[in-house]
């Protein structure tokens, strides 16, 4: 048995990353190639999309009926194309959710049963494991969002080399006098994208640095209180005495006044957040709208052009500020594989207890016996 991965992170992707071998590689090789093609068609139809505002605006500007005529056919096919690509995006993440969890969610219950190991896996690691909860609510969380997270990277990662080089093409350099001294700033809205970026994501981190471990607290107050529940039904199947019933009821409330003071701080963390996302996307539209103003006044760009420039500056500010979008649920996916991975880390103490070959380093060769 290989006990090396002794952290819980890197305990649960050991074992999960198993999926993309054995029998079930040809379906998560193939799921992932599907999502990859559509992600690269998806940017190909937002990059036209910016296009067409460009060209939609210059024809307002110019007052032509004909062009504006033609750029309205050419929305309706452009509209059409990008809910097609969405609706299949929908299908294919969610298939490699739905699949990926149900290898992991066998694989676990196939460690749990083992050796009757169930019957001893109640406390470990200073906390109760729950493995019921883990194996439903975590490995749910833990096989979901990673998807979600890859693919948004991915189409975020592609976005901002896209629309970067459309930002220097459009907005070009800048000339600024500041105190008397006059200089050119080339690519002046790619510099302006980047700064914003960092200054949005930097303020985010700080801000948020504590949310993972909130999320974490939270996700264990929960299942504290499922334990509680459960061992409250269990002795309810037994006479129990009034003391017995008053204990029960004491331990069941202690666990939801856990709960709703975690729930309280993320409570705060959240709103905390808040203050940077929504104002990033109140302000980013604005910001490129402003930025493009000193060419606009100069005559050195029309309407479309503009408008063409704010799109694609919201665009790159979607792009860089990914992080500040999906931080939660990032925190999420953390906690809830840091949770299923110190499950792992208990199944691997009672297999060594047992001295039994380690179910989790072997799936990949035999596979779950569970089917659905």
């Amino acid at each position: 048995m290989d006990l090396g991965s002794r952290h819980p992170l890197r305990r649960f992707w050991r074992s999960a990353q198993d999926f993309w071998q054995g029998p079930t590689a040809r379906l998560a090789w193939g799921l992932i190639a599907t999502l990859v093609v559509i992600t690269v068609l998806q940017l190909l139809v937002q990059y036209r999309l910016n296009v067409w505002n460009r060209d939609f605006f210059n024809a307002l500007e110019f007052r032509d009926a004909a062009e504006l005529w033609h750029q309205t056919h050419l929305l309706a096919l452009f509209a059409a194309l990008s809910i097609g690509l969405a609706v299949t995006a929908v299908w294919g993440r969610m298939t490699f959710q739905r699949s990926w969890r149900a290898w992991v969610s066998r694989h676990l219950i196939d460690a749990w049963l083992g050796g009757g190991r169930y019957l001893h896996i109640e406390m470990g690691n200073g906390e109760h494991q729950n493995a019921e909860y883990r194996i439903t609510e975590d490995a749910r969380l833990a096989t979901d969002a990673p998807i979600d997270l890859v693919v948004g990277l991915l189409a975020a990662v592609l976005t901002a080399g896209t629309f970067v080089v459309v930002l220097w093409h459009v907005g070009g350099a800048l000339d600024a006098t500041v105190f008397g001294v006059s200089f050119t700033i080339p690519g002046y809205l790619v510099v302006a994208a980047v700064a914003y970026a960092v200054l949005t994501t930097g303020t985010l981190m700080i801000v948020g640095r504590h949310m993972i471990g909130v999320i974490e607290s939270k996700n264990q107050a929960e299942a504290e209180l499922k334990y509680a529940v459960a061992h409250l039904r269990e002795r309810a199947t037994r006479r129990m005495s009034p003391g017995d019933v008053q204990e029960a009821a004491s331990e069941v409330g202690s666990a939801l006044s856990d709960v709703l003071s975690e729930w309280h701080h993320l409570a705060w963390q959240y709103m905390r957040t808040t203050y940077i996302s929504h104002g990033n996307t109140l302000l980013a539209p604005l910001v490129g709208l402003i930025l493009c103003v000193p060419h606009y006044v100069q005559g050195t760009m029309l309407l479309g052009d503009v408008t063409q420039a704010a799109a694609a500056f919201v665009a790159v500010q979607g792009a860089f500020n990914w992080l500040i979008d999906n931080f939660p649920r990032l925190a999420e996916c953390l906690s809830s594989a840091n949770r299923v991975g110190n499950l792992l880390l208990a199944f691997d103490q009672l297999e060594a207890a047992e001295g039994t070959p380690a179910l989790a380093a072997d799936s990949h060769r035999k596979g779950p016996s569970l089917r659905p």
